[in-house]
């Protein structure tokens, strides 16, 4: 069996790790967005902001709820 604290630090360091993730994403689709000028890159960093948004808002939570201690368990 795995330690607590150390599952639940490694837990943690996945949750900011894919904040962050996400994060440089959208930074990276702003990037696109500013520095073109043709329609493409402007659509591909338009479509890259969305996910990266996307992946900041659901895919913390859904690993959180994935982790959640069961009821009745404690």
């Amino acid at each position: 069996m795995t330690d607590p604290d150390a599952q639940a630090r490694n837990r943690y360091f996945t949750l900011v790790a894919t904040r962050l993730g996400g994060s440089a994403g959208a930074l990276l689709g702003l990037l696109l967005i500013a520095r073109s000028d043709a329609t493409l890159p402007k659509v591909i960093g338009t479509a890259l902001v969305l996910s990266a948004l996307l992946m900041i808002a659901i895919v913390p939570r859904a690993l959180a709820r994935r982790w959640r201690t069961p009821p009745g368990s404690e």
